[in-house]
């Protein structure tokens, strides 16, 4: 241990205390050993952290200190650049410095495994291994400066519907090669100081009291050197989860946490050297953070500039027909859209950042010299006096006769959310109506997308020119522009694929599960490991981005015909800007398995590199794979592994652009035989995933499909939901009482049903007290009727809880 002269020197209970938060956003220091207190804050793309002045209570309010607001991660994914993350986290780190923030809840690893989930925003893409590069970039840009990073949310958390008690049931090879290899990559590339553990459970177990994920893997196999942290509110068992190796459990119990590992020690359940080691982790954390607290500052207009640049770099060029892009100064342009002037630049939830500035493509563009006659085209208040039909009259007016008519559209909050997921990629659809009937009086369209998530675009073929912004951080306006009129080559890539419809997806038919289950059955086939595999035609694909300027591949060569898959190959070739303008190109280098007796995705990603050149400009890339890169998780020896035989390496501009091919084969040293099951599970070899037989899937699975409903009536506890009761006679009628304020959809609904119990407790300030919770269970279980002082109290309580409902999204 680190730190066992200070361990010696604590009572029981102080050891204990350390386990828990101080309060909402603290951890507990010991004033006589000189330990201090130290402040966590949200999040990945800015620093949220409560505004003492303004905010009586311990959480915070959504708006926190002035901050910069960088982009979020599903855009700096797009940029395909470490290098330029790693810039940005440096830039967090010194934000931290100043406020005095020790730990920053981020970044979110998880993968996109449907584009419904409503925190895509906050995640990098559908690949782990692009996710994984970024990431681990990120973590080691803000830990250089000495503030500590949460990985987060570890792991299957994938959706937000019921995402704090479903069970994601997902076979392990498919939990290896998908969902954990961001985290992997990141632990081993980074070592963050801190994982979070993620609210749902995992093959039946809570990811807070896994040990299997939290020791076995996480510690013992990846050699992972930090703390690991509850989700806000993620605790069922304290003890179980202290065992699994969980440390910290956050917010502060207010001692009922303390007060259960005291006694599970002295009754023997945890050995106090298991304990002490434990408190070791967070005291590390801690001491390390100590060691930079001070007075600093940073300046904030350096600050927006770079993300000014870092937004330009990750905006992705998805059409650009006839050159219309870029717009010359001099234009004369309709810009349409309240979006140019109230810009969407950040998700909605928990990372929501108090943005220092805000620049707007409106104001950004006409400092750029053109001609603009501006149209709202439409409104994200809830009420407005305008109607749809004036609304788009003045859009088609504004766009009548002018050089171009650049189209702000995209997706609002009430879209995506962390807390809900979508039921559909569309956009509003006064959005779709504005598209087509300004294309009908305009030839010259350009559509500039805001949102976090994929959508579908059924006006696509109808516009000239579509730039996807994503959420660009408060500079997003201002990057857009330099983008469209040429002061900045667009060089970003898709980090997930756009399909031509919803039920394209291969998850289409499993999202978000059943009530007490959510089943990944297109188990490997996530993303374009999916569609390129299955031949599904797509809007466009993974790793698709254009520029203005034209780029040519040629000379492949590999260092090796022939290698074992302890040895490591060297792949080269040589990038040319052929076009007239300097620009940058991404790289992309596949590995596809020719033959093999397990199923495998078509190709998958294995190395990339961001080449920036000058017009005229020819560069060699350099690329190194390993036994990873050719190797899947064979499930029969817990390990990765390489059959045998021939592969072929793949270099391209996309998943479905590829340039450069070469054949190498590849000789195991392991003597295993690869997994079978052409038998037993046929449609996985020709990824016809989309409506698995359970048969088949228990195959893959390795056992049986657990139950898909809660059976927990009439036994009902703290970590079950207002949704669980609803079999019951009382708990139907609160249920349906809820509905009436809440909806049938939505964040409000979503929080209010689905989020258990014990949140309720932890997270709705006061409202909901432990004496109050195990009544309601009573009621709500049907051993005490709904009738006098308990009904009134509930039906009161309501309309509080309801307008308490932002508070609980400061669950991380």
């Amino acid at each position: 241990m680190k730190h066992s002269d200070l361990i010696k020197q604590m009572t029981l209970e102080e050891k204990a205390n350390f386990c828990s938060g101080l309060d909402y956003w603290h951890t507990p220091g010991l004033e006589k050993l000189d330990i201090p207190v130290v402040m966590w804050t949200d999040g990945p793309h800015g620093i949220r952290k409560r505004n003492e002045k303004k905010d009586k209570d311990q959480q915070m309010s959504l708006k926190g200190v002035p901050a910069i607001c960088f982009p979020t991660a599903a855009t700096t994914a797009c940029s395909w650049d470490p290098e330029l993350i790693y810039e940005m986290g440096v830039l967090l780190g010194e934000e931290c410095l100043k406020e005095q923030v020790s730990v920053l809840l981020g970044p979110g690893t998880n993968i996109k495994r449907s584009p419904l989930c409503g925190r895509n925003f906050e995640y990098f893409s559908e690949d782990p291994y692009l996710a994984g590069e970024i990431s681990a970039a990120f973590v080691n840009g803000v830990q250089s400066k000495g503030i500590g990073t949460s990985l987060k949310h570890f792991a299957g958390n994938n959706q937000e519907t019921r995402r704090m008690t479903v069970d994601s049931v997902v076979d392990e090879r498919a939990f290896r090669e998908i969902y954990l290899t961001s985290f992997e990559k990141t632990v081993k590339q980074a070592q963050p100081w801190t994982i979070m553990c993620a609210y749902n459970r995992l093959n039946g177990t809570y990811c807070a009291e896994n040990k299997w994920l939290l020791t076995d893997v996480l510690r013992d196999e990846w050699g992972f050197e930090g703390m690991i942290v509850t989700d806000w509110g993620a605790e069922n068992d304290r003890v179980a989860g202290l065992l699994a190796g969980q440390e910290l459990e956050m917010p502060t119990s207010n001692g009922e946490g303390d007060r259960q590992i005291v006694e599970a020690v002295k009754d023997g359940r945890i050995p106090e050297e298991f304990l002490d080691k434990m408190v070791d982790n967070v005291l590390d954390v801690i001491l390390r953070s100590k060691d930079v607290l001070g007075e600093y500052e940073y300046d904030t207009a350096a600050h927006h500039q770079k993300a000014r640049e870092i937004a330009a770099q990750c905006m992705v060029l998805l059409k650009n027909d006839n050159a219309l892009l870029p717009l010359k100064r001099t234009a004369n342009v309709a810009v349409i859209g309240e979006m140019a002037k109230k810009p969407r630049y950040q998700g909605a939830g928990s990372s929501i950042v108090n943005a220092i500035k805000i620049d707007t493509a409106f104001d950004s563009i006409v400092e750029k010299g053109a001609s603009v006659t501006y149209a709202a085209g439409y409104s994200t208040a809830k009420k407005n006096k305008i109607s749809d039909e004036q609304f788009i009259a003045e859009a088609v007016e504004a766009a009548k006769g002018k050089d171009a008519a650049i189209l702000f559209i995209g997706l609002t909050e009430e879209f995506e959310s962390e807390g809900f997921d979508r039921t559909h990629i569309g956009i509003p659809a006064l959005h779709t109506k504005l598209v087509d009937a300004v294309t009908a009086v305009n030839p010259n369209v350009i559509v500039a997308i805001s949102g976090g998530a994929v959508i579908e675009m059924p006006w696509a073929n109808k516009v000239q020119a579509i730039l996807n912004c994503y959420l660009g951080g408060e500079a997003s306006g201002s990057a857009a522009a330099d983008i469209l009129f040429g002061d900045v080559n667009p060089s970003g890539k898709l980090a997930e694929t756009y399909p031509l419809s919803l039920s394209d997806n291969p998850s289409f038919n499993y999202f978000p599960g059943n009530v007490s289950t959510v089943e990944y059955r297109e188990s490997v086939f996530v993303g374009y490991r999916y569609y390129d595999t299955a031949k599904k035609n797509v809007q466009f694909p993974f790793g698709y981005g254009l520029s203005y300027t034209s780029f040519e591949y040629s000379d492949l060569t590999v260092s090796a015909d022939s290698i074992k898959d302890t040895d490591e190959v060297t792949v080269s070739f040589k990038v040319k800007n052929t076009g007239s303008v300097d620009g940058a190109e991404v790289a992309q280098l596949y590995v596809k398995d020719n033959e093999s007796t397990i199923y495998r995705p078509e190709k998958e990603l294995r190395a990339f590199k961001k080449v920036f050149l000058k017009a005229g400009e020819e560069q060699t890339v350099t690329l190194t794979l390993g036994k990873r890169a050719f190797a899947y998780y064979n499930v029969n020896i817990h390990d990765w592994h390489v059959e045998t035989g021939a592969f072929t390496i793949c270099v391209g501009a996309s998943s479905r652009d590829i340039k450069l091919t070469a054949e190498i084969t590849v000789e195991s040293t392991v003597d295993a035989a690869a997994p079978d099951y052409k038998a037993v599970a046929p449609a996985y070899y020709s990824a016809d995933v989309m409506n698995v037989p359970d048969e088949q899937f228990v195959a893959v699975l390795g056992r049986e499909l657990p139950p898909t409903a809660v059976v927990a009536y009439p036994n009902l506890t703290i970590a079950n939901t207002l949704e669980d009761s609803e079999v019951g006679k009382n708990g139907k009628k609160i249920v349906k009482l809820l509905r009436k304020f809440v909806g049938t959809e939505g964040m409000a609904c979503a929080i209010a049903l689905q989020t258990p119990v014990k949140n309720f407790i932890s997270m709705s300030l006061g409202v909901f007290s432990p004496k109050m919770a195990q009544e309601l269970l009573d009621v709500l279980n049907d051993k005490k009727p709904l009738v006098g002082g308990l009904a009134a109290m509930i039906i009161k309580a309501i309309p509080k809880v309801i307008a308490g409902l932002p508070a609980l999204m400061k669950s991380i």
